[in-house]
């Protein structure tokens, strides 16, 4: 690899590790870890693509793994939200619709 094929490897890892790890250190919620993922998984891709267009097998390889990690936790994240949701939905049916809670809020 020459010189200019390592500096443009180096500052494509550069960008998708910030992208990665700068935003999820710093969300707040629940919603912007799932979107930090799916963000993650894209340019996991798009750093595959990249590899696949200048025929370099190691940022192909580590652009393709990034993306499957990146999408298995963004698939994670969604599944748990959807739990806390269910839960959600569950506790307050049992604390809002009891026969106590109607006779003491009629």
């Amino acid at each position: 690899m020459n010189f200019a094929t390592k500096t443009t490897v180096f500052a494509l890892t550069a960008t998708v590790a910030s992208a990665l790890i700068g935003p999820i250190a710093a969300s707040a919620s629940s919603q912007d870890h799932k979107n930090n993922w799916r963000n993650g998984a894209i340019l996991g891709g798009a750093a595959a693509l990249y590899g696949l267009h200048t025929h370099n097998t190691t940022t192909t390889i580590l652009g393709v793994a990034g993306a499957a990690y990146a999408a298995n936790r963004y698939e994670q994240d969604r599944k748990h939200q959807s739990q806390r949701a269910s839960y959600r939905r569950h506790h307050y049916y049992r604390v809002h619709h009891t026969a106590r809670y109607y006779r003491k809020h009629k």
